[in-house]
């Protein structure tokens, strides 16, 4: 199965890092987010990407067609019978990487529109290069083929930005709950799609979370699987520090790979 990750957009509210790359560019650590969102997906088997790229989408060519050489040691022959040695092997050997150009101001749907041809007649899967979980893959798999509607999202409960004060007579405070766990469920990306979501994208400027997902929906053909675990986004330079901090720490939830 392959993995569609939107890699387009302009990540305008973190315009401290995405100023001159791509927001699946900027680093957790010392490498992007991009690459733990692949390592999350590897360790569930699946090593086949489709990289929709459009905002500054050639420094992610660049990172990929550097990546033997800045990720092995390596001895290199000058001169005119040039030649290069990796000495060992990285961790990615098995990785298979499309990267598709899908256009500067294509909207999410229209992405994966393009890219069909990368993924032509099976089930695939989609999710943002801009956040990370602990979402097990497999499990989300074996729910969506347990189903057999056209699309499954991945949904969270998002954590309140604030903290929750109860008030009671005279202005009495009578519970406070700092930045509680919402009842809603939000999409997180992580989706499971079957071909005929192609049928629903109708040109560059489909929103997938629009007109697509509405009609699925409203047709009984759209499924949620419930994650309890670890989820964050990358919106903002505040959640760029916190996965920064996570990561520094050792406490990164979403590292569930060796």
């Amino acid at each position: 199965m392959k993995a569609v990750i939107l890699c387009g957009g302009l990540g305008t509210r973190l315009r401290e890092e995405t100023e001159f790359r791509p927001k699946p560019m900027v680093p957790i650590g010392e490498r992007p987010i991009l690459w733990h969102i692949m390592k999350l997906f590897s360790h569930a088997g699946v090593q086949d990407f489709v990289l929709c790229l459009g905002y500054r989408g050639n420094s992610i060519k660049e990172y990929f067609l550097n990546y033997e050489a800045m990720n092995n040691d390596f001895t290199i022959c000058l001169g005119t019978q040039q030649a290069i040695r990796f000495e060992n092997a990285h961790k990615e050997q098995d990785f298979r990487v499309t990267l598709a150009d899908t256009g500067p101001a294509t909207m999410t749907g229209g992405r994966i529109r393009r890219v069909r041809k990368y993924v032509p007649d099976e089930t695939f899967l989609v999710t943002y290069g801009d956040g990370l979980a602990n979402v097990p893959i497999q499990r989300l798999i074996e729910f969506h083929k347990s189903h057999g509607k056209t699309a499954t999202i991945t949904v969270v409960r998002p954590t309140s930005r604030f903290g929750l004060v109860d008030l009671g007579a005279r202005s009495q405070v009578r519970s406070f709950t700092e930045k509680p766990q919402a009842d809603t469920w939000i999409n997180a990306g992580f989706m499971v799609f079957e071909p005929a979501i192609f049928d629903l994208l109708e040109g560059d400027s489909t929103v997938l979370e629009r007109e697509p997902l509405e009609t699925l929906s409203k047709a009984g053909e759209l499924m949620a699987y419930q994650h309890d675990g670890f989820f964050q986004a990358m919106d903002t330079y505040r959640e760029f520090q916190l996965l920064n901090e996570m990561w520094e720490s050792g406490n990164a939830p979403w590292k569930i790979w060796d």
